[in-house]
């Protein structure tokens, strides 16, 4: 064998070492269709969570993280066949994602078949990690019953009367169940609950039939909303004059593009998941100086999900020392990481991120271009009895 050859075959192989050296993550999302904003914060927040989590080297251990994204176009069928790809093909060590939660859920059994980690950030629905969920699935994203139990703690009261609107589908539909269910909890019972497709742009019946239902209650009269994207529920049934029969508008946080138009609505509560000026915490603290200086603006409700995503992922592959998933599954269940949030912790019965929430109530500002999620209170991981749902 010549000197050339043999030198060669070396390099060869050194190179091949050093390719398979790398931490492959994939971030399988919808980054076109009606939820493209999301995407967008998901993934700046992801990146930064990795940059933050790796001082900055994008490294772990000594080894390089290399990042694969994939468009699911909020199709779930997309979503099942892109993970596919991710863990066979692309040999990816762990995947991050989706949006949507009807992509997630097509999204977990390919998880199961492969035996890859699959951290699901930002898809909300309980089935996540509850009916559908299995023991390769982690969730840094809340969940409905989060929403849920942190709205049922800021809006419980004496005479309270609440109905409820949500898309008819897997967010909506979890959504007011784990709503429903915390209420109960606190002795209040739902007076009304209004389903409409994910696409509906008028509201008309759906809002006659919640003003029949309630028009002619005493007491406190609510309407919890539970909405994601486009339509704008809020302002065609504000529209309808809900005042007119004492009905004030509830819901939970949403991203800063939707709280523009909610500044008709000052005074309206609920439980939010995230809101930049809310968390007080030395992460936060990066992340706000950090996207006003590169974005030109304030971190969004999904960016520090992303972030929080990011920063699980390398804690866990440092704290492992492996991409094995056994040993990844054996170190993430029960850890602590800090996020823009503060603390989190992976539950080990069901692999959910237990993590703060913030009773908030809208006010208006002078100088601010949205309604502003003011802090009531945090809600401590132990003030809210998030039910397990996978047994």
């Amino acid at each position: 064998m010549t000197r050339t050859l043999l030198a060669g075959m070396v390099s060869a192989l050194a190179l091949a070492s050093a390719a398979a050296a790398d931490i492959k993550i994939a971030h399988i999302y919808g980054k076109t269709g009606p939820f493209e904003a999301y995407a967008k914060q998901s993934h700046d927040g992801l990146m930064l969570g990795l940059e933050y989590a790796t001082g900055g080297t994008m490294e772990i251990n000594g080894e390089p993280i290399v990042v694969i994204e994939k468009d699911t176009q909020l199709k779930p069928e997309n979503g099942k066949a892109l993970l596919e790809e991710a863990y066979g093909d692309d040999e990816v060590d762990l995947a991050i994602g989706p949006v949507s939660s009807g992509v997630a859920l097509a999204m977990l059994p390919v998880a199961e078949e492969y035996e890859k980690i699959l951290i699901v950030e930002p898809a909300v629905a309980d089935s996540i990690t509850g009916s559908n969920w299995n023991r390769y699935v982690f969730r840094t994203s809340r969940n409905s019953s989060q929403d849920a139990v942190s709205s049922a703690i800021a809006l419980a009261g004496d005479n309270v009367k609440i109905a409820t609107l949500a898309q008819d589908y897997a967010f909506g539909r979890d959504g007011i169940a784990a709503f429903r269910e915390a209420l109960a909890a606190k002795g209040i019972e739902l007076v009304h609950e209004e389903y409409a497709p994910t696409d509906t742009t008028d509201f008309t019946a759906a809002g006659e039939r919640i003003f029949n239902a309630m028009k002619d209650l005493d007491g406190d009269k609510k309407l919890f909303v539970i909405w994601a994207g486009g339509g704008n529920p809020l302002g065609k049934i504000h529209a309808m004059d809900p005042s007119r029969f004492g009905i004030e508008f509830a819901g939970v946080g949403n991203i800063l593009a939707a709280l523009k138009g909610f500044k008709d609505y000052e005074g309206m509560e609920g439980g939010t998941y995230y809101y930049y000026e809310l968390p007080d915490n030395p992460v936060n603290d990066w992340l706000v100086k950090t996207h006003f200086e590169r974005f030109d603006g304030p971190p969004d409700f999904f960016t520090a999900g992303g972030m929080a995503a990011g920063i699980a992922a390398v804690e866990a592959i440092r704290k492992a020392g492996s991409t094995d998933s056994e040993e990844l599954i054996a170190t993430m269940e029960g850890m602590e990481w800090e996020t823009p949030k503060g603390t989190m912790r992976f539950r080990a019965e069901d692999h959910q991120a237990l993590q703060p929430m913030y009773h908030f109530k809208l006010t208006v500002q002078d100088g601010v271009d949205w309604a502003v999620p003011e802090l009531v209170r945090e809600l401590s991981i132990d003030e809210m009895p998030v039910p397990i749902r996978n047994q």
